[in-house]
């Protein structure tokens, strides 16, 4: 069979997109060859003004995909609207309408498994008139199917598969937390006191309960810059020890952490939290 290319440029009047459509498009009035048998139409089907489309290559965007299908479809009479969206439940699929039956069952019947974009595409036709094809040839009922198409998108929301499967698992997850027991409040995560970063303000813990300011003053006074001991009445193991800059603080901290105050606990040095 002889075969000629697609029209180079195919334009999208509602996009304003043009494109170039590589593969060859089939010739008007001619079956393509080597059709599958599989992809023969049914027996049963009601021929419609538009066309649904599968199996259309999800890489291409919308724009493009639009033009395209308008260029390849031409031919066969005009086009009135090319519907195609990017969303997960639309993705690789695409609506042709056209003004007659008659016109989308031969573009139906030569083009069904034409690679577009190196995927055979995979056509029947739709189950509803589309609003493009209501706009034109029966305007005066337009006002009323749209209202229809909006109800019954509305009443159906939740019934594709992917809507419906979210919803059971919102609604598992719901029932599953009215019963359960309220989990306990998890704690925030500090930093070990090991890891902190330097301060000018030591903390001792592990300290003998009858350690005295005046101990500690001796104690720390050996290094450079000390400012201040502060104890705490109703903790007597701890205590804060204050200098006048981090190094000063962190030499003090190098030479007494471990030191056996009383001969025996060991005191734990670490720089005080910010």
């Amino acid at each position: 069979m002889a075969e000629i290319s697609a029209p180079p440029m195919a334009m999208d009047a509602m996009q304003g997109v043009q494109t170039n459509i590589v593969a060859p498009a089939p010739i008007p009035g001619q079956v393509p060859a080597a059709v599958p048998a599989a992809a023969a139409p049914a027996q049963d089907e009601v021929a419609t003004e538009t066309l649904y489309i599968q199996n259309l290559n999800e890489k291409i965007k919308i724009p493009v995909l639009k033009a395209s299908l308008r260029g390849l479809f031409k031919s066969y009479g005009e086009v009135l609207d090319v519907v195609a969206h990017s969303n997960l439940r639309m993705r690789g699929q695409a609506f042709v309408s056209f003004e007659s039956p008659e016109m989308a069952k031969k573009a139906l019947k030569e083009v069904r498994g034409f690679p577009l974009y190196s995927k055979p595409m995979q056509i029947s036709f739709a189950r509803t008139r589309s609003d493009a094809v209501v706009k034109k040839l029966d305007e005066g009922s337009f006002d009323a199917h749209k209202q229809q198409r909006l109800d019954h998108k509305k009443a159906t929301r939740y019934t594709n598969p992917i809507k419906r499967k979210y919803r059971q698992k919102r609604l598992a997850a719901d029932v599953d937390g009215a019963g359960a027991v309220p989990a306990a409040k998890r704690p925030n995560v500090q930093m070990p006191d090991e890891y902190l970063p330097p301060n000018k303000i030591l903390f001792l813990q592990n300290l003998p309960e009858t350690v005295t300011k005046d101990q500690l003053m001796a104690l720390f006074s050996q290094y450079p810059n000390l400012y201040e001991v502060r104890l705490i009445p109703t903790k007597k193991d701890i205590a804060f020890v204050e200098f006048l800059d981090e190094q000063s603080a962190t030499v003090a901290k190098d030479a007494l952490h471990n030191y056996k105050l009383d001969g025996e606990n060991k005191i734990k040095i670490t720089f005080a939290r910010k």
